[in-house]
């Protein structure tokens, strides 16, 4: 019988949680753990190595020429980045300049407070695996910056603390690292799968209680297919 205690304690940028594993309940008296039990293993692993986990969403989904995907780019932790007008223009700012110039298609898309998601494809002179990779590496520099040299950023010790810390057992990342790898990459082969993501998009700040109608939500394509005009160009499914 395998019994699972999660430890946390809050100390500033040391190793603060430890997930012990203890494989015999009898180490367990009277409700507190017993570590002196004979048949008690312990394994113990460091913070690190489970941002590190978490922080490789989606690495293994692969993107081929020629297909749609429905895309979600994710800030390292979960962070709340997208609460401030300046950071989501930044990245709406990318996103037009990657279509006028990149060749990015937008079928659809939702950008909320530490996620964003996408139904894209990329025409057929680009590649879209190389558009995203170059997207998330200049709007990673370019809101690290942004938050450094903003001088009403409450949040930019706490943040850039996160940044560094995940980057540091990185070897490819030099200070910062803003996105978890992989973009949960999923190909959209059937009209079921499309129309449920659609949904699923769109209800992201409904759910999330921002707004009451999905169209009403600034930041997503929502406007568009209820017959408005949104922030990005749309290619209507």
């Amino acid at each position: 019988m395998l019994v699972t205690l999660i430890r946390i304690s809050f100390c500033r940028r040391q190793i603060n949680l430890q997930l012990i594993r203890i494989c015999n309940p009898d180490a367990w008296t009277s409700g507190f753990f017993n570590p002196q039990h004979p048949f008690t293993t312990i394994e113990i692993e460091p913070i690190y190595k489970i941002r590190q986990r978490n922080n490789t969403m989606g690495l293994k989904n692969k993107i081929s020429t020629g297909h749609i995907y429905f895309l979600t780019m994710t800030v390292v932790n979960w962070i709340d980045v997208f609460t401030r007008p300046v950071y989501k223009n930044i990245l709406i700012d990318s996103l037009k300049y990657n279509q006028e110039n990149k060749g990015l298609v937008l079928y659809s898309w939702c950008l909320m407070t530490n996620h964003l998601h996408l139904i894209a494809e990329a025409d057929e002179k680009t590649n879209l695996s190389g558009i995203l990779r170059d997207f998330k590496k200049f709007t990673s520099k370019a809101i690290v910056n942004e938050i450094i040299e903003n001088p009403h950023e409450s949040r930019k010790h706490w943040m850039l603390d996160e940044f560094e810390f995940v980057g540091r057992n990185n070897p490819k990342i030099k200070n910062y690292k803003f996105w978890q790898d992989g973009n949960e990459a999923k190909e959209i082969v059937r009209v079921e799968f499309l129309e449920q993501k659609l949904n699923y998009i769109h209800q992201n700040p409904v759910k999330s209680e921002v707004v009451n109608n999905a169209e009403d939500y600034r930041y997503s394509s929502a406007i568009d297919y209820a017959g408005g005009k949104g922030l990005l160009d749309i290619i209507l499914v």
